[in-house]
């Protein structure tokens, strides 16, 4: 078990374990990759920088850092955020417990564009299987996607729904479906409905009766996590206080997932401050033993 988990590779993710390990807690960083930054050619406008270097080159930097200081940096997807007195994050391969989790993913993937999706969020349209399932329970779904962000949605959906169709878009799964799943790979063109969602019509003209579209394309995207756990999300951020706090205790937020000016410097400035409170509220809450098993009251 570790101290924290930081979800996200980028400027304030590793910024927040610098002071996280220099704390002498144990942290472990994980993304899918290096995010946005890597592809920035040059960087001109970041502090102490007399020369422009390259994004890939700044979060290398940035990576040996954490390293050094005692940080693990993982490469692996994440998968969902859960609690049950700890934090366990699900990836590809297992699962991690930690004790506090700052989620520093950048900003939210963008939506699918498909006529009838935005207007039917809440309304049959989901982003969340965990959140929502309960909600179709003996109905038949929909979950649009082809990674493993969208099977893991479909193992939470099929103990609950009645069927589900995983529409690919083109796309070959990037995994094992599981029996008994409907794979549709034509491309999706609207989503149906008066009030509520009633069925997807498909590119070659066919159409199928769902009750409800959970939507899993990519990967999964900081909101995404956060409101599997319950977090609250406004306009497409994670809401957080002048601590990098959300609502939800012992997880914190920093970085482009909240908004904002949306630079290298205030995410760094962020991830600082996301690093500290979670150092706070690890001393606060648990032992100094070194699995952090017993809480405090």
């Amino acid at each position: 078990m570790y101290d924290v988990i930081i979800i996200g590779a980028g400027p304030a993710g590793l910024s927040a374990a610098l002071y996280t390990s220099r704390a002498n807690l144990s942290t472990l960083v994980m993304g899918k990759d290096k995010g946005a930054l890597e592809k920035v050619e040059k960087i001109e406008n970041y502090f102490g920088l007399p020369f422009p270097v390259s994004g890939g080159e700044l979060v290398e930097n940035a990576r040996k850092q954490a390293q050094g200081l005692g940080a693990e940096l993982l490469e692996d997807e994440v998968l969902g955020i859960s609690w049950n007195g700890t934090f366990q994050v699900a990836c590809r391969e297992r699962e991690y417990e930690a004790a506090a989790v700052i989620v520093a993913t950048g900003a939210s993937r963008t939506k699918g564009k498909i006529p009838g999706l935005t207007e039917h969020e809440g309304a049959g349209v989901s982003y969340c299987a965990i959140c929502d399932g309960f909600f179709y329970r003996g109905k038949d779904v929909a979950v649009l996607g082809h990674g493993e962000y969208a099977l893991h949605e479909l193992g939470q959906l099929l103990p609950v729904v009645g069927s589900a169709i995983l529409c690919t878009n083109g796309q070959e799964p990037e995994g094992q479906v599981p029996e008994g799943v409907r794979v549709e790979r034509t491309a999706v063109t609207s989503i149906e409905g008066e009030s509520l969602v009633e069925a997807i019509t498909f590119a070659d003209g066919s159409r199928a009766a769902v009750s409800g579209v959970f939507v899993a394309l990519g990967s999964a995207g900081a909101v995404d996590l956060a409101r599997k756990i319950g977090v609250q999300v406004e306009k497409n951020t994670i809401c957080v206080n002048e601590k990098m706090a959300t609502n939800v205790p012992g997880l914190f937020a920093a970085g482009d997932c909240i908004g904002g000016l949306l630079q290298i410097s205030t995410a760094v400035g962020e991830g600082a401050q996301a690093g500290m409170s979670a150092i706070a509220y690890v001393r606060r809450n648990f032992r100094q033993s070194p699995e952090l098993k017993t809480a405090e009251v």
